[in-house]
């Protein structure tokens, strides 16, 4: 079992990605894990409806660029309930803003095992 399905195994983790084929790739890396994905959806407002409905969220994965939409609204929801995130995307880190540009960033492609090493140490 490596580091990355240690810290995997038994986490929920919310993927939030418009891109099917990147959502897929992730999901089954996630399960692979271990992980059970909350997810993927596609939007903000989908975002927002699920974690409004799921009572444990263990980590997040957030692409910031949704159908031409931002993410941040989805961040400041899992800020407001300490769960840690990371955002995954192709933008340049000086491109988010100050609220969010502490945030880990992860570049697409994204490597699975930087994002549990990020996520669950």
């Amino acid at each position: 079992m490596t580091l990355s399905t240690q810290a995997l195994t038994g986490r929920r983790v919310l993927l939030v990605e418009d891109d099917y084929f990147i959502a897929v790739d992730l999901k089954s890396w996630f399960e692979e894990g271990g992980a059970q994905v909350l997810g993927p959806v596609p939007s903000v407002n989908e975002a927002l409806a699920l974690i409004a409905s799921t009572a444990e969220i263990d980590a997040a994965v957030l692409d910031i660029n949704l159908q031409d939409e931002l993410v941040y609204p989805v961040a400041d929801a899992l800020h407001a309930r300490g769960v840690p995130f990371l955002f995954a995307t192709g933008y340049d880190p000086a491109a988010v803003p100050p609220p969010h540009g502490a945030v880990a960033l992860c570049q697409k492609p994204i490597d699975p095992q930087i994002v549990a090493r990020t996520l669950f140490g």
